[in-house]
């Protein structure tokens, strides 16, 4: 009983004891306690752990730019932003961010596409406007 309270002290100490039972798949689990982890790394640490966020998959941009007139290029950058989800859903971080990157891409085309196509419009439907009369 001694020996376990001496195992129990030490653990909350922040020192690393391998046990066996639960403790031991703990001590596997979650090598570091947060005290070691900020003795051991710089507070830029902490930022490497938060560098890697999870992938976005641009569903809002997407949604946006099927109100643009080139909507087949919406249509495909939503069925891209959707695989973006599914795949980080199912645990595949490069994929995500891959098809998601590629969904920002064709929605920004598709915006920039539809307002070149209505600035186009616009201005040859004020030109014919002005010639008939």
């Amino acid at each position: 009983m001694g020996s376990n309270k001496g195992l129990d002290a030490d653990q909350n100490g922040h020192s690393v004891t391998v046990r066996s039972d639960s403790a031991g798949q703990l001590a596997a689990a979650a090598p570091l306690s947060p005290s070691k982890a900020s003795l051991s790394r710089s507070s830029t640490g902490n930022a490497t752990v938060q560098e890697t966020p999870k992938p976005k998959d641009y569903l809002i941009l997407v949604i946006f730019s099927c109100f643009c007139p080139v909507w087949p290029i919406s249509i495909v950058a939503l069925v891209y932003s959707i695989m973006s989800r599914n795949s980080l859903q199912a645990g595949d971080m490069d994929g995500a961010r891959r098809l998601g990157r590629l969904a920002r891409l064709l929605s920004i085309v598709s915006i920039v596409l539809g307002v070149l196509i209505i600035i186009v419009y616009i201005s040859v439907s004020v030109t014919q406007g002005h010639g008939g009369h």
